[in-house]
């Protein structure tokens, strides 16, 4: 059996952290990793697991991912599962549980889902790649918060350590079928 990874990703970040669990698990199993936003029809006999990982923006993950655990559910159940989200409120060490980012806990309280396992990281700035509206808006959230502004500037918050323990949890569960 297959691991299916599953992203939703804005800029990147999340997908190059989906990426690194894909290739930390594929010493254990095979696994295929998949834009959520292409994922409108899955063969769930393949998989024994399924990880979903997403980003935020502007406090909102993309809608696409509620919409897809709604829909599929009761496939979701029958496996082991996991959930990541990947925002920049968790730079700050404080707001990097499940228990303690706002996004990801409200997330988790309005999905029938219960994840296995669950994990917040920090994402990425990328001022150089973003759009006029998206610069501003993100400097004026960071000027705000106390983060970086300076739009010359791109900097990863990404602590690439607990991403790898993750990926170990996640391999590490046990199979429900």
């Amino acid at each position: 059996m297959k691991a299916l990874i599953l992203f939703s990703s804005r800029d990147g970040q999340t997908r190059q952290i989906a990426a690194t669990i894909a290739n930390t698990l594929k010493a254990r199993q095979e696994c295929d990793l998949v834009n959520i936003l292409h994922a409108s029809s899955v063969d769930w006999s393949q998989y024994d697991r399924v990880l979903i990982g997403a980003s935020i923006r502007y406090g909102h993950f993309h809608p696409q991912v509620a919409k897809f655990v709604k829909q599929n559910l009761a496939e979701i159940r029958q496996r082991a599962s996991g959930f990541f989200s990947v925002n920049l409120t968790a730079r700050k060490p404080e707001k990097r549980t499940p228990q303690t980012n706002a996004y990801t806990r409200k997330f988790l309280l309005q999905s029938p889902w219960e994840p296995d396992c669950c994990a917040v990281f920090a994402g990425a700035l990328r001022y150089p790649l973003y759009g006029f509206f998206d610069r501003i808006m993100i400097q004026l959230i960071m000027r705000m918060t106390g983060g970086e502004t300076d739009a010359s500037k791109e900097v990863e918050y990404t602590n690439w350590d607990q991403v790898n323990r993750f990926a170990h949890e996640f391999a590490a569960l046990t199979g429900k079928m």
